[in-house]
Protein backbone atom coordinates (compact mmCIF):
# COMPACT_ATOMS: atom_id res chain seq x y z
CA UNK A 1 0.00 0.00 0.00
CA UNK A 2 0.88 3.50 -0.63
CA UNK A 3 1.13 6.48 1.20
CA UNK A 4 -0.07 8.46 -2.22
CA UNK A 5 -3.10 6.97 -3.30
CA UNK A 6 -2.50 8.37 -6.95
CA UNK A 7 -3.47 6.22 -10.09
CA UNK A 8 -0.95 6.79 -12.61
CA UNK A 9 -3.46 4.95 -15.48
CA UNK A 10 -6.00 7.67 -14.60
CA UNK A 11 -3.29 10.62 -14.48
CA UNK A 12 -1.81 9.41 -17.74
CA UNK A 13 -5.17 9.08 -19.41
CA UNK A 14 -6.16 12.51 -18.18
CA UNK A 15 -2.93 14.34 -19.84
CA UNK A 16 -3.63 12.16 -23.13
CA UNK A 17 -7.12 13.74 -22.93
CA UNK A 18 -6.46 17.28 -22.20
CA UNK A 19 -3.62 17.11 -25.22
CA UNK A 20 -6.38 15.51 -27.51
CA UNK A 21 -8.79 18.55 -26.26
CA UNK A 22 -5.72 20.94 -27.07
CA UNK A 23 -5.28 19.86 -30.67
CA UNK A 24 -8.95 19.63 -31.27
CA UNK A 25 -9.31 23.33 -29.63
CA UNK A 26 -6.34 24.07 -32.20
CA UNK A 27 -7.67 22.58 -35.65
CA UNK A 28 -11.44 24.13 -34.50
CA UNK A 29 -9.37 28.05 -33.94
CA UNK A 30 -7.78 27.02 -37.77
CA UNK A 31 -11.10 26.00 -39.55
CA UNK A 32 -12.74 29.31 -37.92
CA UNK A 33 -9.99 31.16 -39.62
CA UNK A 34 -10.20 30.10 -42.57
CA UNK A 35 -13.66 30.09 -42.96
CA UNK A 36 -13.65 33.41 -42.29
CA UNK A 37 -11.21 34.49 -44.59
CA UNK A 38 -13.08 32.40 -47.59
CA UNK A 39 -16.23 34.26 -46.51
CA UNK A 40 -14.62 37.81 -46.53
CA UNK A 41 -13.31 36.30 -49.94
CA UNK A 42 -16.79 35.19 -51.35
CA UNK A 43 -18.20 38.78 -50.13
CA UNK A 44 -15.37 40.73 -52.09
CA UNK A 45 -16.06 38.42 -55.36
CA UNK A 46 -19.81 39.06 -55.62
CA UNK A 47 -19.44 42.49 -54.57
CA UNK A 48 -17.18 43.32 -56.51
CA UNK A 49 -18.25 41.95 -59.52
CA UNK A 50 -21.89 43.87 -58.44
CA UNK A 51 -20.15 47.16 -58.67
CA UNK A 52 -18.73 46.10 -61.83
CA UNK A 53 -22.24 45.30 -63.41
CA UNK A 54 -23.47 48.53 -61.76
CA UNK A 55 -20.26 50.68 -63.69
CA UNK A 56 -21.03 49.09 -66.90
CA UNK A 57 -24.71 49.61 -66.88
CA UNK A 58 -24.27 53.03 -65.83
CA UNK A 59 -21.04 54.49 -67.51
CA UNK A 60 -20.34 51.90 -69.76
CA UNK A 61 -16.76 51.38 -68.65
CA UNK A 62 -16.19 55.36 -69.41
CA UNK A 63 -14.72 55.44 -65.77
CA UNK A 64 -14.13 52.84 -63.91
CA UNK A 65 -14.64 53.53 -60.93
CA UNK A 66 -15.37 50.14 -59.39
CA UNK A 67 -11.64 49.82 -59.38
CA UNK A 68 -11.01 51.71 -56.59
CA UNK A 69 -13.33 50.10 -54.54
CA UNK A 70 -11.38 46.47 -55.62
CA UNK A 71 -8.24 48.14 -54.46
CA UNK A 72 -9.56 48.83 -51.22
CA UNK A 73 -10.60 45.73 -50.19
CA UNK A 74 -8.57 43.59 -52.46
CA UNK A 75 -5.33 45.08 -49.77
CA UNK A 76 -7.51 43.75 -46.75
CA UNK A 77 -7.84 40.30 -48.66
CA UNK A 78 -4.26 40.37 -48.58
CA UNK A 79 -3.71 41.15 -45.05
CA UNK A 80 -6.24 38.45 -44.24
CA UNK A 81 -4.36 35.98 -46.13
CA UNK A 82 -1.43 37.00 -45.12
CA UNK A 83 -2.48 36.35 -41.59
CA UNK A 84 -4.68 32.99 -41.88
CA UNK A 85 -2.42 31.61 -44.08
CA UNK A 86 1.23 32.61 -42.22
CA UNK A 87 2.78 34.12 -44.97
CA UNK A 88 4.61 36.83 -42.72
CA UNK A 89 8.13 35.54 -42.79
CA UNK A 90 9.13 37.94 -39.86
CA UNK A 91 6.61 37.63 -37.08
CA UNK A 92 4.27 34.73 -38.28
CA UNK A 93 3.04 31.73 -35.94
CA UNK A 94 6.68 29.96 -36.19
CA UNK A 95 8.48 32.98 -35.10
CA UNK A 96 5.89 33.41 -32.27
CA UNK A 97 6.34 29.33 -31.28
CA UNK A 98 9.77 29.88 -31.76
CA UNK A 99 9.98 32.97 -29.39
CA UNK A 100 7.62 31.23 -26.82
CA UNK A 101 9.97 28.27 -26.86
CA UNK A 102 13.00 30.69 -26.44
CA UNK A 103 11.34 32.34 -23.31
CA UNK A 104 10.34 29.13 -21.54
CA UNK A 105 13.91 27.69 -21.87
CA UNK A 106 15.52 31.26 -19.87
CA UNK A 107 12.82 31.16 -17.38
CA UNK A 108 13.76 27.48 -17.03
CA UNK A 109 17.46 28.08 -16.54
CA UNK A 110 16.63 30.93 -14.58
CA UNK A 111 14.87 29.48 -11.95
CA UNK A 112 16.84 26.66 -11.90
CA UNK A 113 19.33 28.27 -9.55
CA UNK A 114 16.72 29.49 -7.30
Amino acid sequence: MSIFNCNITSNTNTMENTDKESKYMRARERVDELKKFYGNLTSYVLVISGLALINYFTTGFGYMWFLWAAFGWGIGIVFHAIKTFDLNPFFGKQWEKRKIEELMRDEEQNNKWK
